[in-house]
């Protein structure tokens, strides 16, 4: 009987060996294993560097003994054993208690695994698991030796054997592949089979070996991925919508009428196309990327007023009450009565603005719940609450989806089958994404994007205060709150933590730890918690601000609590507001003109960005201080001086993805699972993701579409179906 891709290792490894392999490495079939890449390769009789390896690393190297020796032990009974171990550049220490492996002798080669520790300043291995590569092991002889990412139990060389159990299989696993990439499309790019680049990958005799295995295996990635893509395309295009036409002397006249500025030239482009695709009744699913202070919430409500004119209505989902809120107050101020029908000082040519949250009250909820099902409610605006069973809409025509990064796919979906046809869907984001990143994980949308900002913004400058290298900046910074304030503006100060939590935790709505901070770079025990808010709102008002008004705001507030300390700041009451990142998007008071972000070396680079969107809204200059106890040499602090070097949102994208994993990019992060892609580079790897886009979009229009190309088919659904999909949905 043969093997295929899917087959359970049990049936070739064995209960034991497969069984550590699932539950410490989730490789449970044959696709995992062959799937399961060299993580680099060794030369034998070349360096591995060994001086490059760091503390805490779990690592396989390739070396030779230089020394053996074995002494009784002082403290304890039985002896301690000795081995240096080196590779030309470099050597390590490996350690064993009670002569175990004291059989290493002098000269061999071998592969020694583990974690590496330190000991009075130098490296070494305890305990560490040994392979001796001897004259009979052809294996080792070989010019590259493969270097698995391995675990405790399961080692590289035992991934190693069983990878070449594998291809060596007498039960011919070549006929069994099913290659995902058409025959054409690898003549077309010069792709080697599978069978082919699988074999080159895991036993090369070259490097130009593993070159050529490598492309062909990212076009693997490639393919699936943006055929997964390309069919949630095609499949919401043949969904039948219904058109939503723009008509003359409604909602949408009124809303250009009543702005009280004039619409740049980008809304105006971005608006025509979203209003011709929203007359056709094939549903528009659409990216609307945009600088922070773009204008994207205008271009939003353009085209909501166009629906509502058409006799549907538009639902908008905010990440957070906050900014729910804050979308629901700036709607209604724009529209005025025509945002009030029904009430005594409404337009009855309008209709009504209609907000809808969790922690409202009962009877609140109930009356917002009755507007969006009776139809009265044409604009609806909320958060999760939307998505719950029991909100039920008249006749819901378009999805608003703000921030979209704060969401999936799964809670877009589920909000557009409040539709009783499909809805037209407008998804939002006010951090600028590399075209990489929109081709992947939005690859399902199309793009429009908005760079040109409002006129008569007075523009942001930004700084970086060294409070460790040069503390006496940090008084400079409270001088400048003061300065600001005292010509009548205001100002926000940002911390990572609320500052009332057991065991220092963050605030919920903190700074992301996926969003540009290198892992490295992170905290680590004995790095002192972050500043909190409460903390520092009391330490202002006890000392530099103590004549301001210092307000605080986090996401632990009652939601009556938050809105009221909004609104008081947004009409001038407060003169600095000590907050969370919970105001990180959308929040608009064109009064505020300094920021200062304490910690910032905590926040990645979007998020700098975002947070420092918020201030110079206006016609005022604002000013952005960036306070870290980084030292500027280091990448975080380089890091931190780009941010402040720059205004442009997507050349700070870049950056942000060239400082994060990529892995989170890509969401694995934020579910704990491993990612689907392994050897696709988001930032190396540019033409290949567009020149799979345009294969696997032909693959899926032309003819039976992937019911042609069965292998495609199968990888696709492998994919949909399998846990890591979740870094399709960004949630």
């Amino acid at each position: 009987m043969g093997i295929s891709m899917d087959t359970d290792l049990a049936k070739v490894l064995g209960p034991k060996t497969s069984k550590v392999m699932a539950d410490q490495l989730q490789l449970r079939t044959v696709r995992d294993l062959l799937r399961h890449y060299p993580r680099r390769y060794a030369r034998r009789g070349e360096m591995t560097r060994l001086d490059d390896l760091q503390a805490g690393d779990r690592v396989t190297v390739l070396a030779q003994v230089k020394k053996v020796s074995t002494r009784k032990m002082q403290r304890r009974h039985g002896t301690l054993t000795e081995v240096t171990v080196g590779d030309g550049v470099g050597s390590m220490r490996l350690v064993f208690f009670n002569s175990r492996h004291a059989r290493l002798e002098v000269g061999e080669w071998g592969l020694f695994a583990g974690s590496v520790g330190t000991w009075q300043g130098d490296l070494q291995f305890t305990h560490p698991d040994c392979h001796i590569i001897t004259g009979d092991d052809d294996d080792w002889a070989r010019a590259l030796v493969p270097i698995y990412p391995a675990s405790k139990d399961v080692s590289s060389w035992v991934i190693q054997k069983s990878v070449k159990m594998l291809l060596d299989d007498p039960r011919s696993l070549a006929e069994a592949l099913d290659d995902p990439i058409p025959e054409p499309v690898r003549r077309r790019h010069g792709l080697v089979p599978l069978d082919v680049a699988l074999r080159q990958k895991h036993r090369p005799e070259s490097q130009e070996e593993v070159d050529e295995a490598d492309e062909r295996l990212k076009w693997d990635e490639a393919l699936v991925l943006q055929a997964t893509l390309a069919a949630r395309r095609r499949a919401a295009a043949l969904e039948p919508g219904i058109a939503r036409p723009r008509g003359s002397g409604g909602l949408l006249d009124a809303v250009d009428a009543a702005l009280p500025f004039s619409l740049t030239e980008g809304q105006r482009e971005v608006g025509e196309e979203l209003a011709e695709e929203l007359a056709r009744e094939q549903p528009m699913n659409r990216l609307l990327q945009g600088e922070v202070g773009s204008g994207k919430t205008v271009v939003a409500l353009r085209a909501m007023a166009q629906v509502v004119d058409a006799g549907g209505q538009a639902a908008l989902l905010a990440p957070t009450e906050v900014l729910a809120a804050q979308h629901a107050r700036s709607l209604g101020a724009i529209l005025g009565p025509l945002g009030r029908a029904g009430e005594l000082d409404g337009d009855p040519a309008g209709t009504r603005v209609v907000l809808l949250t969790g922690s409202q009250k009962a009877a609140a909820r109930r009356e917002a719940r009755a507007a969006v099902a009776d139809g009265s409610a044409g604009i609806v605006v909320g958060t999760h609450a939307l998505l719950q069973e029991g909100v039920e809409f008249a006749d819901l025509g378009l999805v608003v989806v703000d921030e979209q990064h704060r969401f999936g796919v799964e809670q877009r979906d589920a909000l557009r089958a409040k539709g009783t046809r499909p809805p037209h869907v407008l998804v939002m984001t006010a951090t600028p994404i590399p075209r990489t990143v929109a081709m992947t994980v939005y690859g399902d949308l199309e793009t429009s994007t908005l760079r040109q900002l409002p006129a008569g913004r007075g523009g942001v400058s930004s700084s970086v205060v060294p409070a460790g290298e040069k503390p006496a900046w940090v008084d400079r910074a409270w001088a400048r709150v003061r300065e600001e304030v005292a010509a009548g503006r205001q100002a926000y100060v940002v911390c990572a933590r609320i500052g009332d939590e057991e065991g220092g935790s963050k605030d919920d709505e903190g700074p992301d730890d996926e969003d540009g901070a290198p892992p490295q770079e992170k905290g680590t025990s004995d790095r002192r918690p972050p500043l909190a808010v409460l903390d520092v709102a009391e330490g202002l008002r006890a000392g530099p601000l103590s004549a301001l008004r210092v307000e605080v705001l986090h996401g632990r507030m009652a939601p009556d609590e938050k809105e009221a300390r909004m609104r008081a700041f947004a009409a001038g009451e407060v003169d600095v507001l000590v907050a969370t990142t919970v105001v990180e998007v959308g929040v608009d008071v064109p009064n505020a003109t300094v920021m200062v972000v304490l910690d910032a070396d905590r926040f990645g680079v979007s998020q700098l960005h975002q947070l420092r969107g918020r201030v110079a809204r206006g016609k005022h200059a604002g000013l952005c201080l960036l306070v870290t106890e980084a030292p500027s040499t280091s990448p975080t602090g380089q890091r931190l001086a780009s941010v402040a070097a720059t205004t442009d949102g997507f050349e700070l994208a870049r950056l942000d993805l060239e400082t994060r994993r990529e892995g989170d990019v890509l969401g694995a992060a934020q579910s704990g699972r491993r990612s689907g892609v392994r050897l696709l580079s988001l930032l190396d790897d540019e033409a290949l993701i567009a020149e799979a886009r345009v294969e696997a979009t032909a693959l899926v229009e032309r003819g039976g579409g992937l019911a042609d190309h069965p292998e495609l088919a199968a990888a696709v659904a492998a994919l949909s179906l399998d846990e890591r999909a979740e870094y399709l949905e960004k949630a």
